[in-house]
């Protein structure tokens, strides 16, 4: 089980992962409310809501290295 690097929560990648549909033009959906992810600088970041990707979205680096 992934930690989400913005509130440090479980997050099951599994189910961040897990296909919920298809959009009309054919691209995976997934619920957010199951968690979520984002790749980014080569590695997959989980998140348990939202909110915590749009905060990691905004300034990764923080979170990534709190102490620089």
């Amino acid at each position: 089980m992934a930690k989400c690097p913005v509130c440090q929560q479980p997050v099951d990648q599994a189910a961040a992962k897990m296909q919920t549909g298809m959009t009309p033009g054919g691209a995976k959906e997934v619920d957010p409310k199951a968690g979520t992810r984002q790749f980014h600088d080569g590695v997959w970041f989980y998140f348990d809501t939202l909110e915590c990707r749009n905060l990691f979205t905004r300034n990764p680096d923080s979170y990534i290295n709190p102490s620089a």
